[in-house]
């Protein structure tokens, strides 16, 4: 998957403050996303985070 830095996604489950949407805020071996509901960030492998992106809603920026 091609994810790159500020990315916005849709993970398949929500944020317990009910938003699905999130930001990617560092991308490498591990993703650091913040959620766009309530600002809360955290990082996850890139393995789990794949399997969790339900779709790509806007590109952030691109070299």
């Amino acid at each position: 998957m091609d994810l790159r830095l500020h990315d916005k996604v849709e993970l398949k489950k929500p944020h317990p403050c009910g938003s699905t949407q999130w930001e990617i805020l560092r991308v490498g071996m591990d993703i650091k996303l913040k959620c766009l509901g309530c600002g809360h960030e955290l990082m996850v492998p890139r393995s789990k985070a794949e399997k969790s992106i339900r779709k790509i809603l806007m590109e952030g920026e691109r070299l």
